[in-house]
This record gives C-alpha cells, sequence and structure tokens, in this order.
C-alpha cells in the first residue's frame, strides 16, 4: 500500500497561451506523476470556480496562487493519505476547500490534483486509468468500449470570425467498424473540408483547428460538411451536430437571443425569442440530419430544453452550461426531462469523483454521456481514459490538427488496441 507524500503545483501554459495549473503527485514508494488542467472560453456561470492572480501578469489570469495552494495546504492535508482511494482524497479536497463552488483554493488547483491522485492510483495497481477509474465504485457499468467522435469542423458563435451564428458545426460520426475507422474518417473530412473551402474562399483563420470560413448561414455550414462527406463516401456515418453556446447569445434585458448572421457580405444581428429559437431547430432536423443539439438555449431555461426534447425524438439534446457536470443541476433537469444528454467537463465540477458520480446519475437516467475538453486545453489526456471508463457514448475533442487534441485521440487509438489484445 502506498500513501501520497506531497503534492507541487506549478503554473503552466495551456493550447491558447494562458496559464493553468499542473500538480505532480509524489509518492512514498516513489510514484510521480503530472495532471494539467484546462480552462473554458465560454464558460457558464454555474461552473466551479477558476481561481486567478487578478494581477498584471497575463493579464490577471496567473495561476500563482493556485498552485501555491496546491504545494502548500493540499499537499499538507493529503501527506500520508492512501494513494489508491480517489473518493477519500476527493472528499478531502472539497472539505478543505470549504466553498459550494471551490473558490477558496480554486477548482483548477483542486481538480489538477484529483486527476493526479486517479493517476497515480493507477499506477500503483499497476493498470490502465481508465481500469482503475471503472473500477471505483460509483455505480459506473464496468463494460468497456471506444466512444464515437464529435468533431467540431466548422467555427462560429461570438468567439470566431466566420459570421455564422452558432459556436460550433459538428460532425457526428457513427456506425464504423472501430474507433481507428472512424479517426481516419475524420482526419479525412477534417483536411478534404479544408481544401475545398479554400479552393472557394482563399485564406480564412481557424479557431482551435475548426474553420472559420466567410460562410453566410447554418445551412451553408452544413451542405459543405454533407458535401464533403458524402464526396468521401461517408454518407451513412455521418451526421450533423451544433453547439449553439446560447448563453452567450442571450440577453437578459431584451429577453431574446441575438443571432449575428451574414448576408451580401454584411453582419446583421436578429432577435429572436426562445419559441422561435427552437421552431428553427425544429426546421433545421427536418431539412438536414441534425441530431446533436448543444445548449441550445441559456442556462436556466430548463423549460425549454424540455419542450426541444419532447419536439425532436430522435435527437440528441445536450446540456452543457445547462448542467455544468454538477449533480445538484443534472438532477433537476431529469425531474422535468430537460435534455437527454450531458456533456461531461470535468473542469466544470472539479474532482473526478463528482464527474464520474454525474456520469452514472446520466446513465442511470437513460442520458447519454458526452465527455469533452474544453478550449483552453493542455497535452494531458487523462479524460480519453475517463470516456472508456464511464462508458461515454460519445467524446468532443474538436478538429484533429492540434497536439493538445490529438494526444487524447492517440490515447484512445491505443486503448482499443489494449482492449482488442484482451478479447
Amino acid at each position: 500500500m502506498d500513501y501520497i507524500e506531497r503534492v507541487v503545483g506549478r503554473e503552466i501554459l495551456n493550447a491558447r497561451g494562458k496559464p493553468t495549473v499542473e500538480a505532480e503527485l509524489i509518492s512514498k514508494n516513489g510514484i510521480r506523476v503530472l495532471a494539467s488542467v484546462p480552462s473554458g472560453t465560454s464558460a457558464g456561470k454555474y461552473e466551479a470556480y477558476e481561481l486567478y492572480d487578478g494581477q498584471k501578469r497575463y493579464g490577471g489570469y496567473g495561476t500563482r496562487k493556485a498552485a501555491a495552494n496546491i504545494s502548500e495546504e493540499i499537499s499538507d492535508r493529503l501527506q500520508g493519505i492512501e494513494l489508491a482511494n480517489q473518493k477519500a482524497i476527493d472528499s478531502i479536497l472539497c472539505e478543505l476547500d470549504g466553498t459550494d463552488n471551490k473558490s477558496r483554493l480554486g477548482a483548477n488547483a483542486i481538480l489538477a490534483v484529483s486527476v493526479a491522485a486517479a493517476k497515480a492510483g493507477a499506477q500503483e495497481k499497476q493498470i490502465p486509468v481508465y481500469r482503475y477509474l471503472a473500477g471505483q465504485k460509483y455505480g459506473v457499468g464496468s463494460q468497456l468500449e471506444l466512444p464515437d467522435i464529435v468533431a467540431t469542423v466548422i467555427a462560429g458563435g461570438v468567439f470566431s470570425d466566420s459570421g455564422l451564428e452558432f459556436e460550433d458545426y459538428m460532425a457526428i460520426f457513427h456506425g464504423f467498424s472501430s474507433f481507428r475507422d472512424e479517426l481516419e474518417a475524420l482526419v479525412s473530412l477534417r483536411l478534404t473540408l479544408e481544401r475545398r473551402l479554400k479552393e472557394k474562399y482563399g485564406v480564412f483563420p481557424e479557431d482551435g483547428g475548426a474553420l472559420a470560413p466567410p460562410l453566410e448561414n447554418t445551412e451553408e455550414a452544413f451542405r459543405w460538411i454533407l458535401e464533403t462527406a458524402n464526396e468521401l463516401g461517408y454518407k451513412q456515418h455521418v451526421s450533423l451536430g451544433l453547439d449553439v453556446a446560447a448563453s452567450e447569445l442571450w440577453n437578459d434585458a431584451e429577453q431574446a437571443y441575438l443571432l449575428k448572421r451574414r448576408k451580401d457580405g454584411k453582419s446583421l444581428e436578429e432577435k429572436v425569442s426562445s419559441k422561435k429559437l427552437a421552431e428553427y431547430y425544429q426546421n433545421l432536423c427536418k431539412r438536414y440530419p441534425l441530431k446533436f443539439i448543444e445548449d441550445g438555449f441559456e442556462q436556466d431555461a430548463f423549460q425549454s430544453f424540455a419542450e426541444l426534447r419532447s419536439a425532436l425524438p430522435g435527437v440528441q439534446i445536450v446540456g452543457d452550461d445547462l448542467f455544468v457536470s454538477n449533480v445538484k443541476r443534472l438532477r433537476k433537469g431529469i425531474a422535468c426531462h430537460a435534455a437527454n444528454g450531458l456533456l461531461l467537463k470535468i473542469n466544470q465540477i472539479g474532482t473526478v469523483t463528482e464527474a464520474m458520480e454525474a456520469a452514472a446519475l446520466a446513465e442511470k437516467n437513460g442520458y447519454d454521456v458526452i465527455v469533452s475538453l474544453r478550449s483552453g486545453e493542455t497535452t494531458d489526456d487523462f479524460i480519453a481514459d475517463l470516456a472508456v471508463a464511464v462508458g461515454a457514448k460519445q467524446i468532443k475533442l474538436g478538429s484533429p490538427v492540434r497536439a493538445e487534441r490529438n494526444v487524447k485521440y492517440n490515447r484512445l487509438l491505443r486503448i482499443e488496441e489494449e482492449l482488442r489484445e484482451e478479447k
């Protein structure tokens, strides 16, 4: 049996050049592991609190305070704690912080330690992280399978230069005989789509690896994705998805969604009610194989999510900002039948245990679980193991053209190989 000797926190940079937190956990028997955590560009107001320094360094986004919390208070409290007891470690971290949203020590500090503990526990047991997590007593099923891929290939919304109204235009992959074949299809689609769009529009920006061409509207983006999939012979294996990120579009004073659109090369803004927005989604689903709608309404609109779920049977209505991987908010959604899918982002809640409990609750109530990265990722591949451990239906990792995404895709390739060899 091994125990925690100390934990060291440090400030590092994520893929967007923004500071984040890394934890290095050292055990009494010499196990050493690293874990780093991401941050999101569009963050829901109910997410766990990321602690930043608020000084001139990095425009206020330095993480020396969070890193110091790991090296000092958290390390002191965890010294001597049994390594392979994830639930106990995460419980200690939450109690030590003492706030509902982890704002005292910082969810970024707490999560880095939680993930490091999971990696160290697996190393002590000499088993892969996904098997270690699946073996934890959280009520999560033990059947180990690879998730399908959900990938943003065209970017839009308020953080993009494309002019499109919604944040992510996604290709939803399904029906392949292996994850390896599915990933190859994604790579082919993304690269072919880029070539075709550049032949049409010339040079245009990217956003986290997703393409941001100057398209006129959502339907045009859909047509580009579908035509490319058809050209490559993937028609039966690719459907469409949207991450609306509607909380970023919601104007409380107007009680409406402000959609930015482009017409004849000019940017326009249109006020749209919840009812009209729902009708728009329904019309898109009638005209296109749109099978995945994430955060279609703002983060407190539980009733709107429930009505859309009822109106669109067979479509994944997914809650991200709605649920923030939080069991309390997920229970509220389940009670009123809001959505039918949980987007699981571990930094929204702050510990591995709490994330897995949310996944287990979702699964128990017939909700799909979709594990997702954040836009400000690191090259930590932990969520690939997590997705397999919780039996996620899908994983959302973005376009496969950046290291912080591909390290997770590559981890899943290795896991698939390991599982195949065991059969």
